[in-house]
C-alpha cells in the first residue's frame, strides 16, 4: 500500500472514530437525562446504574446506525429547500432507520432467547410496538438538534463549528 493511502486511511479511521465519540456523547447525555427524568417523573426507583449503562450502549449502537446511514448516503440528496426543512428530512429518515434497527434489534433478542421468529414478531406487535414508537419519537425529537448541528458544520467547513464553539476568541471574527 503506497504511503498517501495510508495516510488517508488513517486519516479516515480517525474521523471516523471522532465521529463516533461525537455522536455517541450526545446520544448518551440525552439517554441518560431522558431516563433520570422518567426516573424522578414516575418514582421507578428500580433504575440501577445498570441502566444507565444500557443506555450508553444505546447511544454507542445508534451512533454506529447514523455513521452506516451516513456512509449509505441515508439524506445526502440536495432538496434545495431551506436547512430547517433538510433537518427536520434528516430526523425523520434517521428515526426511521433507529426505529428498523429496534425491530430487527427486539427480533434477534427473541431468537436468542429460543422464540421463533413468528413469534418474536408477534411479541413486539403484541407489547413492544408502542415503546418502539415512543422510542422512535424521542429520538426524532433527539435528532433535531443534532442534524442541525451537523448540518451547520458542514456548511461552515470542517471543525469551524468546534472551533466556534470551544476555542477563546473564535467567534469574534465571525460578523
Amino acid at each position: 500500500m503506497a504511503e498517501p493511502q495510508k495516510k488517508n486511511l488513517k486519516e479516515k479511521a480517525a474521523e471516523e472514530g471522532r465521529l463516533m465519540l461525537l455522536i455517541t456523547a450526545y446520544l448518551a447525555a440525552f439517554f441518560v437525562a431522558f431516563l433520570t427524568y422518567r426516573r424522578l417523573v414516575s418514582r421507578e426507583f428500580g433504575v440501577t446504574s445498570f441502566h444507565y449503562g444500557f443506555a450508553l450502549i444505546e447511544a454507542l449502537v445508534i451512533a454506529k446506525v447514523i455513521l452506516i446511514g451516513k456512509a449509505l448516503g441515508l439524506g445526502k440528496k440536495d432538496t434545495g429547500r431551506a436547512l430547517a426543512v433538510k433537518v427536520l428530512r434528516l430526523s425523520v429518515i434517521y428515526a426511521i432507520l433507529v426505529g428498523i434497527f429496534s425491530v430487527i434489534e427486539h427480533t434477534i433478542e427473541g431468537l436468542i432467547h429460543h422464540k421463533t421468529f413468528a413469534e418474536s414478531l408477534q411479541e413486539l406487535v403484541s407489547q413492544g410496538k408502542w415503546e418502539i414508537l415512543g422510542k422512535t419519537l424521542v429520538i426524532f425529537v433527539a435528532f433535531i438538534p443534532f442534524f442541525a448541528l451537523w448540518e451547520l458544520e458542514s456548511f461552515l467547513g470542517e471543525k469551524k463549528l468546534v472551533q466556534l464553539f470551544f476555542h477563546k476568541g473564535a467567534a469574534k471574527g465571525v460578523s
